[in-house]
């Protein structure tokens, strides 16, 4: 395995892993037994970043989540894990009711909610101190100030290491930011949004994104990583669940647009060239980009897994990352 860090200050930043581990459908579509396995064999082969949310996976039974950090407690418990694996979570993005939506209904970012919800979650990942607490979406409701000071409240006594954002507008993330440094407080040091090789549109509105699709990412994230060093870039969906390998798993219309077909075909010519599979081949791209990305990608199966962890090791040349960068 290899790591890098995340995080700028001596005594909260972490050296995670290369490759993250997703565990959104652990404890609910993939079974507690094949959860155990998978997350067993990640930390045998060196990994040690683990990513779930407060939300996760409501949309299954109709309920208000919890079931992915239930069972990583349950795991953690039963393996005698301690600070050594880095667990982020998110919230804000929880329905209010069970049967309800996380776009029409969502708990928001208040600061009550912000307390009340990193309690529950270090509850059910039977852990002290979360070592990285994302804001999952936005919330235009409150003011960000309210925002910032709920999150600066946890890190300073003690029951949260590292902050995150995710499917935020870019200017809301540095008005975040500014206000936390103005106040000296801890701001966000790690963005986690869309992105993969194939590029999605981001002008179609969705139900969680009417005005666009916030949660790609955009030419502007990646100016603002650029200008800001210290950020880093947790990538979820890099394999876009499938639709590389799996003809049963289309592209979502979000990938209809001239330059899909292009990449695809650049894609398969560097797979072919490495003897690599597709998927293995865009983790590796991401894992060696001169931005610092993190790939997030979750594994339903202990051989989805393998194939996950052997993009670690795979050396793309400069030619081969050239062509993906440049194909469009």
């Amino acid at each position: 395995m290899k790591y890098r860090t995340i995080g700028a200050d001596p005594k909260t930043r972490r050296e995670v892993s290369v490759l993250a581990l997703g565990a959104m459908l652990f404890g609910s579509r993939t079974d507690e037994k094949t959860s155990f396995a998978v997350l067993d064999r990640y930390v045998e082969a060196g990994g040690n970043f683990i990513d779930t949310s407060d939300n996760y996976a409501f949309w299954t039974d109709d309920s208000q989540g919890g079931q992915s950090e239930a069972l990583l407690g349950r795991w953690r418990r039963s393996r005698g894990i301690g600070d050594e694996i880095v667990i982020a979570t998110k919230l804000g993005a929880r329905p209010l009711a069970p049967g309800t939506g996380y776009i029409d209904n969502p708990e928001g970012l208040s600061a009550k909610v912000i307390r009340e919800a990193s309690e529950r979650s270090r509850e059910r990942l039977g852990v002290e101190k979360i070592d990285l607490l994302y804001a999952h979406i936005e919330d235009r409701t409150v003011a960000p100030r309210e925002t910032v000071e709920g999150f600066g409240e946890l890190v300073a006594q003690g029951s949260v290491g590292l902050l995150g954002v995710s499917n935020h507008a870019m200017w809301r993330v540095e008005r975040a930011r500014a206000l936390a440094a103005a106040a000296g407080l801890p701001g966000y040091e790690v963005l986690q949004y869309h992105h993969s090789l194939l590029r999605a549109r981001t002008d179609v509105p969705s139900g969680l994104f009417p005005e666009g699709n916030l949660g790609a990412a955009t030419g502007e994230l990646f100016s603002y990583l650029k200008a800001e060093p210290a950020l880093t870039l947790v990538a979820y969906s890099p394999l876009l669940t499938g639709a590389y390998v799996r003809q049963d798993k289309p592209l979502l219309s979000d990938y209809d647009h001239p330059g899909t077909p292009s990449r695809l075909a650049v894609l398969r010519d560097v797979a072919k060239e490495t003897g690599a599979s597709p998927n293995q081949v865009v983790l590796a791209w991401q894992i060696g980009a001169e931005l610092p990305v993190i790939p997030l990608a979750g594994a339903s199966s202990v051989a989805q897994l393998e194939e996950n962890l052997a993009a670690v090791e795979l050396e793309l040349t400069p030619d081969q990352r050239a062509r993906l960068d440049a194909a469009h």
